[in-house]
């Protein structure tokens, strides 16, 4: 079995020792080429090779971001989907959402050790993921995306780790914070709409989720969407209230009712839809899969059934 790993050097959460024992772990198993990733993007195009050379497995060993580069290289490939490289997922991010969704260990050497029961077993996964479509773009997405104000304290934390700080959930939080006291709470801007969908007005923020959770404040997990899954369509939240108390009372939900949906007069909410569409009357912070992707006033989103196949 041929295999290519990722590896990105800079993940949060693994060094250059850590690394080389996963590397050798790997490479008794499968006959394995291991490339590091130079710059954004670079994940995508090498799994793109991957999947022209024929390889059977892609693994990666990063965060959520390398994972989404990663799974886009695979999926845009003109491979027919039953020789598409199978994907092993090895977290070394700071939130790793995507491979704990999964079931995986948060550890990277507990989940190399994972996915070689994977490997000599076959024991494989079909997941459904999330695509988001924007003028003439598009990409997948894993776990989550989201206009509005996640989207902001996305870029928030990006322009922070870019002058050198760690993501960490504190940072996320403190971040959080200081962009909700700034943020307009009177002006709602988006717009729902989708096939069967009634329309909806008047969102401050949405967030559209392919699984729950939608992320981890370091162990806790977060559910605004609780019913999400790999094997369904998509959900979303839309917030149409930003006030002190709304948001209060949201938060203590989606941190403590993780089978349950959180009840509210002012919150949208979508369960397994196969498309909907956001549109906002000003640019919109838009993330994915925790990518900070600029600012956006109208984004479709649809479900891709079965779309990758996954060791685990």
């Amino acid at each position: 079995m041929r295999a290519m790993l990722l590896v990105n050097p800079k993940a949060t959460t693994t060094n250059s020792r850590r690394r080389d024992v996963l590397i050798r772990a790997l490479g008794a198993a499968v006959d394995l080429t291991v490339e590091e990733t130079a710059y954004r993007g670079h994940a995508a195009a090498l799994a793109g090779t991957a999947c022209e050379k024929g390889y059977d497995v892609v693994a990666i060993l990063g965060g959520d971001g390398t994972i989404n580069e990663a799974v886009n290289g695979i999926l845009v490939t003109d491979a027919d989907p039953e020789t598409r490289p199978a994907l092993i997922v090895i977290p070394g991010g700071s939130a790793n959402v995507f491979a704990r969704a999964l079931g995986l260990p948060n550890d990277p050497v507990e989940a190399t050790g994972a996915a070689l029961e994977a490997l000599r077993e076959d024991r494989r996964r079909s997941v459904g993921l999330g695509q988001a479509i924007w003028e003439d773009q598009s990409r997948y997405f894993t776990f989550c995306s989201g206009l509005g104000f996640d989207a902001e304290v996305v870029r928030a934390v990006e322009g922070l780790r870019g002058a050198g700080r760690k993501a960490t959930p504190a940072r996320y939080v403190n971040t959080a914070v200081r962009h909700y006291m700034a943020t307009d709470k009177r002006h709602p801007a988006m717009t729902l709409t989708g096939p069967g969908i009634p329309t909806e007005e008047g969102i401050f923020m949405a967030i559209i989720s392919n699984v729950s959770p939608w992320t981890y404040v370091g162990t806790r997990p977060v559910a605004p969407t609780p019913w999400a899954s790999f094997e369904t369509g998509l959900d979303l939240l839309g917030l149409e209230r930003m006030g002190l108390f709304s948001m209060g009372s949201l938060i203590r939900q989606v941190l403590t009712e993780r089978d349950s949906l959180p009840s509210g007069r002012h919150l949208v909410q979508l369960h397994d839809e196969p498309e909907f569409t956001l549109t906002a009357d000003r640019p919109m912070a838009f993330e994915l899969d925790g990518d900070y992707l600029g600012e956006r006033e109208s984004v479709t989103f649809r479900s891709t059934p079965n779309a990758l196949q996954v060791l685990v």
